[in-house]
């Protein structure tokens, strides 16, 4: 997208946020600032709808008003215009493709909740038609897309926020652990153990006709044209209503084209949080070790040998060498949580709980007063929602900033890498790259598919 047609590029933020720097806040801010009145509420428009798309739309109609929706399955995109016009008591407007979203004028933001492979592309052309972003984590499908970002974000001045929210909601559960590790009640750390799950493997999947509601070509975008492949059983639950097994939809994830398995999907929750605690939101491991894992099919080169199966690792065990001498350990096994140890105790803490002995004796040492809110950069927000609006009307990068959700980003994308090649991987955190080894470098990056490259 050229600058003359979207003029508001040339649009820049004052101070830090412009500079590239990561500044956080919280619902102290003015929140009129950066709008036409006090009262004038923002126009948001989702694009990607299933499941996680729906839960960002649902929690952000106390703040902001939806003008549009957009996904590639027709049935989706219906039953979500109407549940927002139940909601909202006013019809979006409805689109196949998003671009004609961001052709609109009176809309203020986008909400991101595509499968990953399409994530960077629309962030990108959103942010150059002068929009603000919240985008579902994990951001990237690669490294590259992440820097790509990084710069799209300084150069256009647009309030950008990633969909981990463990940041802020979560009965600030994730906040108090970090905390606690930043006043010293373990100690000095040692080791973190991010528990996030394996995967199952899938049978063979075979080649079958494209559901009608979809878009296969528009689905695949910048990922290799492939045939759609699908088994008749369907998933239940969080997720359902479409093929237990399939290249498409819920199951996305368990394919290196579109996602990177459990690493980048609950990995991009625990191992942000466990960086955040450990002051290594702005650099990098040294070292990323793959010291156990099976991948369900065989691979050449770092590249999967068949197409009809899942290829994203099923089960693992990996290390990363942080600063400090921290030992990160990111697993399938035990509970899905973060253990930190360090030399004066050790606690955990899920989406369920946080316990261990310097959680209980805060019972007779509390932490000092404002302490949740230090670490959070003013009052925490109601949720990461209004964290990002709050932003977008401060103009300031809000709580889950790019460059943060990047750096942590960096040892899941990195981890997916080294078991994809079967070795461990030297990291150099300043420069952003792996250090004398051209094969892995070559994952770094991916090319788009012809007719869906990003536009710049």
């Amino acid at each position: 997208m050229s600058v003359s047609r979207h003029p508001s590029r040339r649009v820049f933020l004052q101070g830090a946020a412009a500079a590239g720097t990561a500044v956080t806040l919280g619902s102290t801010l003015n929140p009129a600032f950066g709008y036409r009145s006090p009262n004038d509420r923002p126009v948001f428009a989702t694009i990607g709808l299933r499941n996680q798309g729906w839960t960002i739309t649902e929690k952000s109609f106390k703040f902001a008003d939806f003008a549009a929706l957009a996904d590639v399955d027709s049935n989706v995109l219906g039953s979500n215009v109407e549940k927002t016009e139940r909601a909202q008591k006013k019809k979006p407007d409805a689109y196949k493709d998003y671009r004609k979203i961001l052709d609109r004028k009176d809309i203020d933001a986008v909400m991101i909740a595509t499968p990953d492979h399409w994530h960077t592309k629309i962030s990108v052309e959103a942010m150059y038609a002068g929009k603000d972003v919240y985008c579902e984590k994990p951001l990237t499908l690669t490294i590259a897309e992440g820097k790509l970002i990084e710069k799209v974000v300084k150069e256009t001045g647009r309030v950008f926020q990633v969909g981990t929210m463990q940041r802020t909601e979560i009965d600030q559960r994730f906040l108090l652990a970090v905390a606690l590790v930043k006043h010293g009640r373990i100690g000095t750390v040692q080791r973190v153990t991010c528990g996030i799950n394996g995967m199952d493997a899938s049978p063979v999947i075979p080649v079958v006709p494209v559901p009608k509601e979809l878009d296969w070509d528009f689905w695949l975008g910048p990922a290799p044209k492939v045939d759609y492949r699908a088994l008749p059983e369907m998933r239940e639950g969080y997720g359902g209503g479409v093929p237990l097994h399939s290249n498409c939809h819920y199951a996305f994830r368990n394919w290196h084209e579109y996602s990177g398995g459990k690493l980048t999907d609950w990995g991009a929750h625990h191992v942000d949080i466990a960086c955040w605690a450990l002051g290594a939101s702005d650099t990098g491991p040294s070292k990323v070790s793959p010291l156990e894992f099976k991948l369900p099919v065989e691979y050449k080169n770092g590249h999967p040998l068949v197409q009809d199966q899942y290829n994203a690792a099923t089960s693992f065990k990996i290390q990363a060498d942080m600063p400090n001498k921290v030992e990160m350990i990111i697993t399938s096994e035990g509970d899905n949580g973060i253990l930190f140890e360090g030399t004066e105790g050790r606690f955990f803490v899920n989406r369920g709980k946080i316990a261990g002995k310097p959680v209980e004796d805060l019972k007779d040492k509390p932490l000092p007063d404002g302490a949740i809110e230090e670490i959070y950069g003013g009052k925490v927000s109601e949720n990461h929602t209004a964290n990002f609006i709050e932003g977008m009307k401060a103009r300031k990068q809000p709580i889950s900033d790019v460059w943060t959700h990047n750096r942590m980003l960096e040892i899941c994308h990195l981890s997916n890498i080294a078991m994809r090649l079967n070795r461990a991987l030297q990291w150099d955190p300043v420069k952003r790259e792996i250090v004398g080894d051209s094969e892995a470098n070559s994952f770094l990056s991916r090319e788009s598919r012809k007719g869906y490259e990003t536009q710049m």
